[in-house]
Formats: structure tokens, C-alpha cells, sequence
């Protein structure tokens, strides 16, 4: 799941001053879920918006709030914008970077505003309800190796091959002791399994070129390649 924030209001506000018409697009997937870009929300910040132009004493701006099953998909974003994208002269959007980029490249002719922050990808834990960055999306897969465990995105280092000495008692220095050490995580989840001799493996340096910008992938094929190449 992409986890997203909500930029503050005072700043959508700065950005959308100007616009007279402005349609303002949530997101039905990721942004939803963490109840940041859904249509719930685009309704709400539709409200915020004119209410604030009304206490100012400004002119109102004339604002619709639409959703989009996901925004990421470029066929059903642009559908769902073509009985609308003629009839303003902004958008708002409430889905990721990848949403944002989406709507701009549709609608080519209207400013694409972004509401939100991408944060990353991550699990929610519905239970104390929160989100943990669990990935990122490096390109060179080896959670068989660590247990399920990515040393890429919860070492604060990135560290390849066991812990460094900055954690004690299982927890890292990074952020003042207070999140687990990814590679005690991996050992003691490789212990259960009898895995060690996965922990004791050698990994290479990454190949960096793996997770090279932008990069592009097919629906009937397991490579992934960048549009270098």
C-alpha cells in the first residue's frame, strides 16, 4: 500500500488561490484506505475550502469533489475525468506522486495540484492502527534470504550482511533506540526456521543499476528494464 499524508490546509490553500473552478479529485484506492484521498475526504476538503473563502470574504471558487477507483490506471482516470476535465481550469489531487503524474499527463491543458505527500510503502496494522514502511521497491528482491524481513527498508542503514554496532539489545541506535534492529529480526526469524545459514550468507554490494529511474515493466514478463537501456 502507498501511504500518503495530507498536505497542510494553509498550503492547498496557497496553491488553489487562484483558481476559479477547481475540481477536486480523491483516489478510491491507497489514499482511501488510509482515509487521506477518498471521496470521503475530497467532500470534506471541499467544504474546508469554501468555508474558508467565506470567512475571508473572498470570492468563492466554484469546487466539485469526484473519486477515482485508482487513479494509478491510466484508462480509468481517464474516463472518469472526461465528463469533467473541459469544465475546470484546475484539479486537486488526492491520490500519490504516481496518481498526480497521471492526471497531469490526461489532462495536459489544466494545472494537476497536489494535495497530498508520498510517504511509502507500507503494511497497516489495523490493530493499533498504523502504518509501517515495509518496502522500497528496490528492484532485486531477497526476502527468502532474510525471513521475510527487507534489510533494505527497516535497516536504517541498509545493510546487507548482519548487524552493525550501533544496536544493543535488539534495538537501533537510529532514531534513539527506540525501533528493532532489522538483522536481530532476521536472525531470530532464520533461528526458528533453522535457517542460519542464510544469515551467515555473503551478499554482494547491490547492483544499483536494478532500481535505475525511470524503469518500466510488462504485464507478460518478470523483467522490469529502464527506459535507458
Amino acid at each position: 500500500m502507498i501511504i500518503v499524508k495530507q498536505k497542510h490546509l494553509s498550503k492547498i490553500l496557497e496553491m488553489t488561490k487562484d483558481f476559479k473552478k477547481l475540481l477536486i479529485v480523491g483516489c478510491d484506492g491507497c489514499a482511501s484506505v488510509v482515509q487521506v484521498g477518498g471521496e470521503r475526504q475530497a467532500k470534506i476538503l471541499k467544504s474546508l475550502l469554501e468555508m474558508e473563502k467565506k470567512m475571508k470574504g473572498e470570492e468563492p471558487t466554484a469546487i466539485k469533489a469526484i473519486s477515482i477507483l485508482r487513479q494509478c490506471d491510466r484508462q480509468i482516470s481517464a474516463t472518469a475525468l472526461k465528463p469533467w476535465m473541459e469544465d475546470y481550469d484546475g484539479i486537486l489531487c488526492l491520490g500519490c506522486g504516481v496518481g498526480v503524474q497521471t492526471l497531469a499527463e490526461i489532462c495536459e491543458s489544466t494545472p494537476v495540484i497536489p494535495g497530498t505527500d508520498t510517504k511509502f510503502l507500507g503494511m497497516h496494522d489495523t490493530k493499533s492502527d498504523k502504518f509501517y514502511e515495509m518496502c522500497s521497491a528496490c528492484g532485486d528482491c531477497l526476502l527468502f534470504e532474510t525471513g521475510g524481513i527487507c534489510p533494505i527498508t527497516r535497516c536504517a542503514k541498509s545493510l546487507l550482511n548482519g548487524p552493525c554496532g550501533g544496536q544493543t539489545e535488539g534495538k537501533c541506535e537510529v532514531g534513539g533506540w527506540k525501533n528493532d534492529c532489522a538483522w536481530i529480526l532476521i536472525y531470530n526469524r532464520l533461528k526458528e526456521r533453522g535457517r542460519l545459514d542464510l544469515f551467515t550468507k555473503f551478499r554482494a554490494p547491490r547492483d544499483y543499476r536494478v532500481s535505475e529511474h525511470p524503469r518500466e515493466a510488462s504485464i507478460d514478463s518478470d523483467e522490469g528494464k529502464s527506459s535507458n537501456e
